[in-house]
């Protein structure tokens, strides 16, 4: 994702917090701080979307606590001195506007808000609309001195969720997308010359979690890579098989193709791994083979589980009828 474009100054380091356990937290967030008096913000972290968004005051549907053991806050653009709502006639939710992440009506004047409204793959939605305010952040120069920093970015101002958005057990902030959309904040804050056009994000998959969020290039030992599907809307990969104790399994290969109506994405807002049933079926297959006779298999909620002496051995999948999505870990 680099290339020719604005002189960048430094990365810029976000902290990672959570775990992929789905019994204990299943997503990973971050902090973020907004507004002048700034406060703190926690967000989940999401490649799968475009948007940072944070719930304000006053929200319909908004948590106000979390099972996370996380203070909750409440975004006011009124109570920010370097907030200014985006209006429909912003260049900005122009743009916006052409890629179905702005809604403004025929009717609406020129200065009426900038709106949006996001469903996510879970059937949880939330709408708003958007604020330009300032945000803080450690930029990491050269010489591996860490600097505060700040820069003026496009956010969403929700004021009404559903769905899973909706439960305090997991609740946080807001989410932050880093997809790579003109309005995410890392396209946002290339343009400004403040970090590169790309990030590097590890998910610690142990009970602690953890993990690392920089925006910029880390060099770090022993790492894999494997390429992106260019010119998608999502971070595409191409998979071509799955293995099971060293086996590759019988799938046909068509269904991992990527097109406009199926593919493999990279999001780390899902805790789960999704295949398609062509996938699913033989994969349960293999992992029931693959841990007899130590381990039952089982089906809970409509959901295939594996346990032995009374705990989980291996955590549920479940099916889906469209796209695998993978967990970084």
């Amino acid at each position: 994702m680099l290339g020719g474009g604005p002189a960048v100054a430094g990365v810029v380091d976000f902290p990672v917090e959570g775990s992929a356990n789905p019994y204990m937290v299943g997503l990973y967030f971050t902090r973020v701080k907004l507004g002048n008096p700034a406060k703190e913000y926690f967000v989940q972290i999401d490649t799968g979307s475009d948007i940072l968004w944070v719930a304000c005051s006053p929200c319909t549907g908004c948590p106000t606590s979390s099972g996370l053991n996380i203070q909750l806050e409440f975004f006011n653009p009124d109570s920010s001195s370097t907030s200014s709502r985006i209006p429909c006639s912003d260049d900005r939710c122009t743009a916006a506007l052409q890629t179905g992440e702005a809604l403004c009506q025929p009717s609406d004047s020129p200065s009426s808000p900038c709106g949006y409204t996001f469903t996510y793959g879970d059937g949880s939605g939330t709408s708003g609309y958007y604020v330009s305010d300032t945000m803080y952040f450690d930029t990491v120069m050269g010489n591996e001195q860490t600097a505060n920093s700040s820069a003026s970015v496009v956010f969403g101002c929700s004021n009404s969720q559903s769905g899973d958005l909706m439960k305090t057990d997991r609740a946080v902030d807001g989410i932050f997308g880093f997809g790579q959309h003109e309005l995410s904040v890392i396209s946002q804050l290339y343009s400004l010359g403040v970090s590169p056009k790309t990030f590097s994000h590890c998910l610690k998959g142990s009970d602690n979690g953890g993990g690392i969020l920089v925006l910029g290039e880390i060099v770090e030992p022993g790492l894999v890579f494997t390429p992106l599907v260019p010119s998608q809307p999502h971070y595409n990969l191409y998979l071509e098989s799955i293995a099971v104790s060293g086996q590759k399994l019988p799938i046909d290969s068509s269904l991992f193709a990527t097109s406009n109506t199926q593919g493999t994405i990279v999001d780390s807002g899902t805790t789960l791994v999704y295949l398609v049933d062509g996938a699913y079926d033989p994969f349960i297959s293999a992992i029931a083979a693959a841990v007899s006779p130590s381990a039952r298999s089982v089906v809970s909620k409509g959901t295939q589980c594996f346990v032995t002496s009374g705990r989980v051995l291996i955590r549920h999948f479940l099916r889906q009828h469209c796209i695998l999505k993978v967990v970084l870990q």
